[in-house]
Order: structure tokens, then sequence, then C-alpha cells
């Protein structure tokens, strides 16, 4: 049975292909069209699932889409109606986008579906829909270790509901409860995405990375004023001081009063206030999910929670939620996004519609790491470096282990492209960008001369998992980069003038033994690898550490900012020739930058309107 789901037309547009129950890939569109969050009919993923499983089109029994269309419609048109007059011109003037993408959008579907075969397919009994919310608690419960969970899916808003409870059991999932549109805990946040100058959608996590250099100053104004928290962990918004659902703009006057300044305009210069404000929402979003927690184990008695939903990306909530042990276990999608929506679709008729039987490996969930997306060999990577007028290296592994390592400890920042791409937002070390951990220059110069983004960012570290109780006081694995935890007392740096900095002058303090990773509230975004699932990775940790002793590296996407990660060999060498990288490493071959032509450099350079 090879069941084919998909998501698109919002943003982060994905496909998926499972056989037999297991996932066999997935992948977002943005890797190939170098389009970030690309939203369009994912026909190169699609044809990326298919190839890569060497089938057709029309050798799959389903096609499931995550979403539905009239459902989403109807709450467009309900939502409209029911705030009329106010926001009638924006009303009228979308009325014929949204019949053509909303009302028709089957029609669509298909049209797109047949582009891939020559063949007359009868879509109607191969092409299903999924609800929004059930396809993210799909994603969330079945690839799961549990024969049994409470599922939350929080996000900004499927077709009406924008946070739910779920049970999931064996090979079923039970829709206990939901919030609707327009009260969306997504919405809040995204809100002060859009206030504090950041791009909503995809600046959410900037805010996150924010919040600890402010103070939560305003926390009391929000909760008094923008939101109305009820004892069962249900919440409702005050749509006053909120522009999203008539309007083209999240927030309103009203909201810019009660903070008493405008909007920061993209770009611009970050203050204090930005910070305190990011400080304050972060603070008021972790007391909700924490309270969504506390009253869902007390309803369903459940002993282990699955997140999904673009909320559940917000690590530091998910650390916190953590750390209260609430749940005896706690598994989230790493794609938890739209696009793992895809992978949700596929296991709703996998399970739910054709009842197949689910076994389950409670050591282990069935997401392979993430590592789900293309992979190339070495006769694809040697050509494409060749197209490109690269000079290249070829080693063993133990050789380019070895060598690596070596540059990290000294000081040196690498690209490290391996196997099969990782699914999601997070890169996992084969799509990475990795340095040493001990330098305190290194957060400074990846984000300045590399990543070309805010200094403010912080990186993650990607530790040996037998080493992370030494380091963090974290108590369970972090495969996915999905929570955040202090760093051990033991390994941190005290200074008489830490307590008197604030804001972004906490910024170049040395915190930590590893102060690259240390974030300024002394946490960390963590991802531990682990032996069996990412075995070179792995090794190269193991070997910095037997030169450093240090069981960790930085992690941060290869990439650079406005650019999705890299995906192929191409990508990969057009992104080192056009940053201040000093290496490559693409499976077995390194690049050295000192050897490359430097007028491709500049090129590259030019190209990413970087200089």
């Amino acid at each position: 049975m090879i069941i084919l789901g998909f998501s698109c037309f919002y943003h982060d547009s994905s496909a998926c292909i499972i056989k037999d129950g297991i996932i066999c890939s997935a992948v977002q569109e943005e890797r190939f069209t170098r389009i970030k969050h690309d939203a369009n009919f994912p026909i190169n993923s699609i044809k990326y699932c298919l190839a890569n499983l060497k089938i057709k089109i029309s050798d799959v029994d389903y096609v499931v889409f995550y979403d539905k269309p009239f459902l989403k419609f109807e709450r467009l048109l309900e939502t409209y109606f029911a705030m009329a007059p106010k926001g009638f011109n924006t009303f009228s003037k979308s009325f014929t986008v949204w019949v053509k993408e909303k009302l028709f959008q089957k029609k669509i579907l298909i049209n797109n579906l047949n582009l891939l075969t020559k063949k007359n397919i009868d879509w109607t009994k191969k092409l299903l829909f999924s609800e929004h919310h059930l396809s993210h608690a799909s994603s969330a419960f079945f690839p799961s270790p549990f024969e049994s969970a409470a599922i939350l899916t929080m996000d900004g808003v499927g077709e009406w509901a924008t946070t739910s409870l779920s049970i999931g059991e064996k090979n079923k999932i039970t829709i206990k409860k939901e919030i609707h549109y327009p009260h969306s805990l997504g919405l809040l946040y995204s809100s002060f995405t859009f206030f504090t100058g950041f791009k909503v959608n995809s600046g959410e996590y900037k805010l996150m990375g924010l919040a600890p250099y402010g103070r939560p100053k305003y926390k009391k104004i929000i909760k008094d004023n923008l939101i109305n928290v009820f004892d069962d962990g249900s919440f409702q918004l005050n749509m006053d001081f909120f522009d999203f659902c008539t309007g083209l703009k999240m927030t309103n006057s009203k909201f810019s009063d009660l903070f008493k300044r405008e909007p920061r305009s993209p770009e611009s210069p970050i203050l204090q206030d930005d910070m305190d404000i990011a400080c304050s929402i972060q603070a008021v979003t972790e007391d909700i999910v924490i309270n969504l927690a506390k009253n869902i184990k007390k309803e369903t008695q459940q002993k282990n929670l699955c997140l999904a939903g673009g909320v559940a990306l917000n690590c530091v909530a998910n650390g916190k939620l953590l750390s209260k042990n609430i749940f005896e276990k706690i598994w989230i999608q790493p794609a938890a996004g739209d696009a793992g929506g895809a992978i949700g679709a596929a296991y709703v008729a996998y399970y739910m519609l054709l009842k197949n039987s689910r076994e389950i490996n409670p050591s282990s969930d069935s997401m392979n790491g993430s590592y789900l997306g293309p992979e190339f060999s070495n006769h694809e990577i040697s050509s494409a470096l060749k197209r490109k007028g690269a000079n290249y290296h070829l080693f063993s592994e133990d050789k380019i282990i070895s060598l690596t390592a070596q540059a990290l400890k000294k000081g040196q920042g690498i690209a490290w492209m391996n196997g099969k791409m990782e699914f999601g937002p997070r890169a996992l070390g084969n799509r990475s960008i990795i340095a040493d951990p001990r330098s305190k220059y290194m957060q400074k110069i990846l984000n300045l001369k590399i990543k070309y983004r805010e200094s403010f960012r912080p990186f993650a570290p990607s530790i040996l998992e037998e080493d992370l109780s030494d380091w963090f006081d974290l108590s369970t694995p972090s495969p996915y980069m999905l929570f955040v935890a202090p760093i051990k007392k033991i390994h941190r740096k005290t200074s008489s003038v830490k307590n008197k900095l604030y804001g972004i002058e906490k910024l170049n303090q040395i915190r930590s033994k590893v102060p690259s990773i240390t974030h300024v509230d002394y946490s960390a975004r963590i991802q531990t690898v682990n032996k069996s699932i990412n075995p070179r990775f792995h090794k190269l940790i193991k070997k910095f550490k037997s030169l450093t002793g240090v069981p960790m590296v930085i992690n941060t996407s290869f990439n650079i900012r406005g650019e999705p990660i890299v995906c192929t060999p191409e990508d990969a060498f057009r992104c080192f020739m056009g940053t201040e990288l000093d290496i490559l490493v693409i499976n077995n071959f390194i690049l050295f930058k000192n050897e490359q032509n430097p007028s491709l450099s500049k090129n590259y350079k030019n190209q990413f309107n970087l200089d």
C-alpha cells in the first residue's frame, strides 16, 4: 500500500510517501525551487518522492491533501460576514482570488497532479482530504513511539481549529476539544512577530531568540488586555486589538496605543523595547502552553503527550513544559508546521481510513532521524563539482573525519553535507554549518560573516547523546533540536558585571566553557546525536571530543539568511563560495576555500547581494 501525502497553498509546501506504513521520503518544495517557505503546489517534491521509490503517480494507491479547502473557504466567508461592514474593501478585493484558490481548489489540485502523468487517472477515487488539525495530530502521534497519548496541536489556524486536544490510541485518533478561529495562540504570537518588525510565518523564531535579552515588563498588560485564559486552559483573544480577521495587518491602532508605540519597521534597529515585548509574549506563551498541558493531563490521565502545529516549534516553551514533568514523555513532530501535514495526511488514510494495524517501537520513533530527503552518490557529487569549476579532494571517511575535526579545533567554519537531507526546519547534521563552540567569537563570526543575519541570533549545540547529562539539565534525548535546556552550573562562568548588563549588552559576555552555544539566559537549543541514527556525524563529534574534551559542535543550518537549507551539491558549493566559510565537506569530498577560484566567490556573493 503506497500513499502520497502533500501540503501546499499556505506556506512550506511539502510531499511525503509512505509504503506499508513506513515513511520512505519527505521533502519541502523550497529545497528544490530555492524559494524560502515556497507555498506552491509541490510538484518537485512529489517527483522526488516518486523517483526515490522508483514508481509513477499511477502506482500510488491514494493521494491525500492535508486540508479541507471548502471548510477553510467557509471560515473565510463566515468571518467576513460576521465582521461586516468592517473590512468590506479587503473582502471585495480578495473575493475572486478566494473563489479560485479555495472553492475550486480540488480542481486545481487535480490539474497539477495530472501534470505528473500522461495516463487518465480517476482522481475521484484516489484523491482524499484530511482536516488540517487531524493532519497535524496524525503527524505527531503515528510516528511517535507511543501506543497511546494525548495530542496537543497549536498553530495559527486550520479550517476553523487553532488549538485542539486529541487522544491517540493504536491506529486511531479522536479529536476531543477545539478552540476555534479567531482565538489563536499562534496568531497571537505572530501578531507580536509583526509588531516587532519580523516576517509573519517565518520570523517567529527570531522573536523567541530575542526574548532573553529583554524583561517581561508587558506580561501583565498582555494578559489583562489581549487574552483571557480560562480555568480549563482554553483562552479567548480580545479582537478589539487585532486586524487579521478583516485587514491586511496583524494588529491595529488600538494595539499600538496599548504599547505606546508603532510597529517596528523591518530591518530598522532593534530597540530595548522590542526585546522587552519579545520577552513578555514569550512568557505569556509559555504560561498558556503549560496551563493547557496541566489541564490535558487532568482530563485525559494520559502518560504521554505528542505536539504538533507551528507553536510546537517554540523550543523554549517545549523545554519549560518538559521541565514541569506533567507528562512522563513528550514527543514532538520535527516538521511540526504545515510541512509535516503531508506526513500526517498520508497516515490518516493509512491508519484511520484503511484501518491498518500499527507496529510500535517503544524505544524509537519512525521518523528515521528526519533524514528523509535527497542524497547524492560520489559520481553525482564529483560531476556537480566539476561543472561548477570546483577544486576538491576525495578521501576515506576516516581521513575526512580527522581533517574536519582538526579544522574545527583551529576555529574554522565548515559546511557539512552528508547523506539524506533533513525534513523540517532544522539542520540535524546532514545539511549543517558546524564550528567550535569553545570560541567566544564564533557566534558573531557565524551570524555576521557566514549567515549574514542579526547578531543576537543564538546557535545550537549538537552533542553526543551519551554526554548530554554531563553538560545540560535535560533528562531526555533531543534528536530534533526541539527542546531548550540550561547548561549545567559546573560549566558556567560568572562575572562581576554580568548582573549590571541589560539587553544587547549581554551578547558578548562569556557565560560558559562553550560560549558560542550558550544563550544569554544560560540555555541552549540542544540536538543529541545518536550513534545508530547518524553514525558519521556522531563519529565527527567524538573525534572533536578526543581533541578538545568537548563532546559537541555548533550546528546551524547550511544556508544564508533568506535562502532555504541547501539540497544539492550545486547548492552547497554556491553557498560555500558566497560566504566566509573555510571548508566544504560533501560526503567524502573536501574543498578548501583557499584552493578555489577567487572570481567564483565574488560571483556568488553578487548573486546573494552580499557585497
